[in-house]
């Protein structure tokens, strides 16, 4: 007997618009709570105590950066720990929902009480805690809304489908930070702190209709459920098998980990080189922010047709060849004035999506349907493992040259370093490689 083909799923179809609402969603925690407002409040004067002419006022402020810094790399440890763990269960039970409906809950928890962190001093590390939290509990979200991506698409689309996502993101985040620039962050501590009660109920809107649009498909469910220390060693075992069976994916985990930390140093560090090296006022410093994202929505929107044309690698590869190149020149230029930083910062960011999304669906090609939360946990936890070296390469060569303009170069080496491991890396060079992978989708979007 026949089996009939799987329903299609086109890249305007509900369930593509429904997963897509995640990210446009979780833009509210990535971009308004942990790249431009809820961390600056944190590390801003009041949480000093201190007027800036009062003795210890400049260490009160280093203490606050180092405060939020330990923060975050306690929390970027705990994701290390718990990605894998979280993907193999949701492997196991063949259930992706469950476990994104309650990370999501955690987030939009978190930022709840994100208005409850007054600015005083006692409530330093309550809110250190929260945005800790919270990028724990992201984090393990992403793990299993990553891995939904393949019962969406199918190697004909995963590209589309996968940018489609990553730019709603981008989008997602101009719309919500325009809007609270515009209405409640000028009123000062208490607008900021509305404003993380806004982004709660933004996330927590937008991250139902996943929930009900894409079903589990526990026809991937492999059975095996192991307890957290039997979950540990069957990793270190997985780990050694690769190496030893498929050094391909292996050696993408690494390299991927290693540009994505570099990407991540893009929008981390942007915002500090624009003020510090190019002299960008703090408005100008949020009116570039909305253009990098307009511009990097965009470019990942469109990546996504060569993604699935020619395949992943190419993408990833022209991407960081672009970011190695417009880096160097930013950094060779830095002292021609703003200009500079407008044309080949933009430029930056013109590469860092398609990078970004390019290298989710080339995982999401090498990778089984039934393994796809395990090694999506395993491609989060490399990447946390990895997320020292931008950072380190920034404060190293900032330090050497006693120039914030060289940590350009820092974050160009670390671009670099991804490109040259990701040479050696095969990845789907067509469309109908990998063909093999069952997923319910279909070719014609």
């Amino acid at each position: 007997m026949t089996t009939a083909p799987p329903p299609a799923v086109r890249l305007l179809d509900r369930r593509v618009f429904a997963w897509a609402a995640w990210d446009w969603g979780s833009a509210s925690f990535n971009a308004v709570i942990t790249t431009f407002v809820f961390t600056v409040y944190l590390t801003s004067d009041v949480f000093t105590g201190l007027t800036p002419e009062a003795p210890g006022y400049t260490a009160a402020k280093a203490a606050l950066s180092s405060g939020l810094g330990a923060g975050l790399a306690v929390a970027g440890v705990a994701v290390a720990l718990i990605a894998p763990v979280v993907g193999r269960r949701s492997d196991a039970v063949g259930r992706r929902r469950r476990p994104l409906a309650v990370a999501s809950a955690v987030v939009a928890a978190a930022m709840v009480g994100m208005f409850f962190v007054q600015p005083s001093p006692s409530y330093f590390w309550f809110g250190v805690a929260l945005v800790a939290i919270g990028t724990v509990a992201y984090e393990a979200g992403a793990v299993n809304y990553n891995a939904m991506l393949l019962p969406l698409s199918t190697p004909r689309s995963i590209g589309r489908i996968s940018a489609f996502g990553w730019a709603s993101g981008y989008v997602g985040g101009i719309v919500l930070l325009v809007l609270l620039v515009t209405t409640l962050i000028p009123l000062g501590a208490f607008g900021v702190r509305l404003s993380a009660l806004v982004c709660a109920i933004w996330f927590a809107v937008f991250a139902i209709p996943v929930l009900f649009a894409v079903p589990d498909d526990r026809r991937i469910a492999t059975g095996e459920q192991l307890g957290v220390l039997a979950t540990y060693r069957r990793l270190v075992a997985d780990l050694v098998a690769l190496r030893r069976n498929d050094r391909n994916l292996l050696m993408f985990l690494i390299a991927s980990a290693v540009f994505r930390d570099g990407l991540t140093g893009v929008f981390t560090f942007g915002a500090v080189i624009a003020a510090a090296v190019f002299g960008f006022t703090f408005s100008e410093v949020l009116v570039f922010g909305v253009a990098a994202n307009l511009v990097a929505g965009v470019s990942t929107l469109i990546s996504g047709r060569f993604d699935d044309r020619y395949g992943p690698k190419p993408v990833i590869m022209t991407s960081l060849v672009g970011l190695v190149v417009c880096g160097t020149i930013a950094f060779a230029l830095q002292h021609e004035g703003r200009w500079v930083f407008w044309v080949f910062g933009l430029a930056l960011c013109l590469f860092v999506g398609p990078a970004q999304t390019s290298s989710r669906a080339l995982l999401g090609r090498l990778v089984p349907a039934e393994r796809a939360g395990e090694l999506f946990g395993l491609y989060a936890t490399t990447g946390r493992a990895a997320s020292f070296i931008a950072p380190a390469a920034f404060a190293a060569l900032t330090a050497i040259a006693q120039d914030q303009g060289f940590g350009i170069l820092g974050i160009v080496l670390v671009l670099a370093l991804g490109l040259v491991l990701m040479l050696p890396v095969e990845g789907s060079s067509s469309p109908a490689e990998g063909a093999g992978r069952s997923l319910e989708g279909a070719d014609h979007l």
